[in-house]
């Protein structure tokens, strides 16, 4: 598995950089399925005052905590503040939506350091994956346009962590992979 698309799996709270007050935008969809799905989401948008009915914030610094990744759902010449902002605040993964991302915006969050995806639907990539994307993942992946990823969810990690403190996300990334390579 592509390891920026591995490191973002395991982020538990993601800020969503992208989604309307009007809603209807990609943006607000990935906010509610990924806050259905267990991860905890904070909108960030320049002028409201909420999304989907939740606080929301004017920029990744205004955040009342540091998340894990950013996904980003804006055009690419929006994408560079936040790129920088995230690298500033100390936050190493980002997810840029397919029309987010450009070439210049893939390099200089490369040349920064940050681990990056691109070209990929996160919905297609956070489990659990459900409804019509559910169904598109399992047709890309017979024509090999997706590929499999660790089936971890923000649940199994708050469990892991509870039994066994205090536990990293990269030990759970090596305790997932041993209990696939495991002979039988």
């Amino acid at each position: 598995m592509n390891q920026a698309v591995r490191d973002f799996v395991y982020c538990q709270t993601i800020a969503v950089v992208g989604a309307s007050h009007k809603g209807g935008k990609f943006g607000n969809m990935a906010y509610r399925e990924l806050g259905r799905n267990g991860y905890d989401v904070m909108a960030v948008h320049p002028t409201a005052e909420t999304i989907e009915g939740d606080a929301c914030y004017r920029s990744l610094r205004e955040l009342p905590r540091v998340p894990d990744g950013v996904l980003i759902s804006l055009p690419p010449e929006k994408g560079e503040a936040v790129i920088r902002e995230a690298v500033e605040l100390g936050i190493r993964h980002v997810w840029l939506q397919p029309g987010a991302e450009s070439a210049a915006l893939i390099n200089l969050a490369g040349v920064l350091g940050l681990s990056v995806v691109y070209d990929k639907c996160i919905l297609m990539y956070m489990q659990p994956v459900r409804s019509f994307h559910a169904f598109h993942r399992a047709v890309a992946h017979l024509f090999g346009r997706v590929e499999k990823t660790d089936y971890i969810t923000p649940q199994m990690i708050a469990t892991s962590a509870a039994k066994k403190s205090p536990q990293t996300v990269a030990e759970l990334m090596d305790e997932d992979l041993a209990r696939k390579v495991q002979v039988r």
